[in-house]
């Protein structure tokens, strides 16, 4: 216990003082997980909400493909994009592996089927009658897409929130895809473990806490808005 208790004054020492490091993997994985929820919402809203409300060939295979990479292993996905963005890759001209962009395009593929489901299970859990209504009353398909949005903005926000959850504790992409490198792409994951195993236990459990606070402090946010909406 006198390990555990030291580590943590330690742990609380460093993020009081501002260390460098702490806070450049901070904000590392703060700006890869916010982009990378922006575009995997643009993305993943939208196919949601096709599947959803849709009718079209090969819909029940989507949803299947959905639900298959919600449990794909992240190491797996960092696998396939590094041979895309390798230097011998399609893409390898762009220049991208080891940067923060990389692991943005890695997250974003990561989250896309995690923000499509949860947007897919809102849709379909709310009145459908609001569409025709809103056609019969002259408004147009995308109108009438809009007004039905409006019925489920907490679904939609409650996959904004998952999505950046499962980015912003990953591992395998940004370790593969960024290569952990110290003060560009290493994140708060990646500098835990790459710490912890080199000894620096106090190191990484500062990261930790501030891990379990931005995660804590996102799902609070959801909470206090949907009950607000209650009120």
């Amino acid at each position: 216990m006198a390990f555990i208790a030291q580590s943590l004054h330690m742990a609380f020492a460093l993020i009081l003082s501002g260390d460098k490091d702490v806070l450049s993997a901070v904000w590392t994985s703060l700006s890869i997980a916010i982009w990378s929820v922006v575009f995997a919402t643009v993305g993943g809203v939208p196919l949601g909400a096709a599947v959803a409300l849709g009718y079209f060939p090969l819909q029940g295979t989507i949803r299947l493909i959905l639900n298959s990479l919600m449990a794909m292993p992240t190491v797996m996905i960092g696998l396939v994009a590094y041979g895309f963005l390798s230097r011998q890759g399609p893409l390898g001209y762009l220049g991208l592996l080891f940067t923060p962009a990389a692991v943005v395009i890695g997250q974003t593929i990561l989250a896309i089927p995690v923000i499509a489901n949860y947007t897919l299970g809102a849709f379909e859990g709310a009145d459908k009658g609001i569409l025709p209504a809103a056609r019969t009353l002259g408004a147009s398909p995308l109108q009438s897409l809009m007004q039905f949005g409006h019925e489920v903005p907490f679904g939609i926000l409650a996959a904004i929130v998952a999505g950046f959850g499962r980015v912003v504790s990953e591992v395998g992409i940004a370790m593969m895809l960024g290569g952990n490198i110290r003060m560009y792409t290493r994140t708060m994951t990646t500098a835990i473990a790459l710490e912890s195993s080199k000894g620096e236990f106090a190191f990484g459990l500062a990261l930790g806490v501030i891990l379990l606070m931005v995660s804590f402090s996102v799902n609070l946010f959801l909470t206090l808005a949907q009950e607000r909406s209650r009120a």
